[in-house]
C-alpha cells in the first residue's frame, strides 16, 4: 500500500474520533439543562405550596429520569456512529 493511503485513512479515523465525541458532547448539553430547568421550578413549586413537596418532589424525580435517559440514549448513538 502507498503511505499516502495509510495517512489518509489514519486521518478518517481520528476525524472519526473527533465527530464521536462532539456528537456525545452536544448531546449532553441539552439533558443538563433540562435537569437544571426541572429541579429549579420544582424548588421554586415547593417554596410556593409547601404543602405540595412530596407529590412535586416524586413527579421531579421522574422527569429527571426521563430527561436522563435522553443523555443515555445519545452516549449510545456514540458508540453506533
Amino acid at each position: 500500500m502507498d503511505g499516502s493511503i495509510v495517512e489518509a485513512l489514519a486521518g478518517l479515523a481520528g476525524l472519526s474520533a473527533i465527530g464521536k465525541g462532539l456528537a456525545y458532547g452536544l448531546a449532553a448539553i441539552g439533558p443538563g439543562i433540562g435537569i437544571g430547568i426541572v429541579g429549579g421550578k420544582a424548588l421554586e413549586a415547593m417554596a410556593r405550596q409547601p404543602e405540595m413537596a412530596g407529590r412535586i418532589q416524586s413527579t421531579m424525580f421522574i422527569a429527571i429520569a426521563f430527561t436522563e435517559a435522553l443523555a443515555l440514549l445519545g452516549f449510545v448513538l456514540t458508540f453506533l456512529i
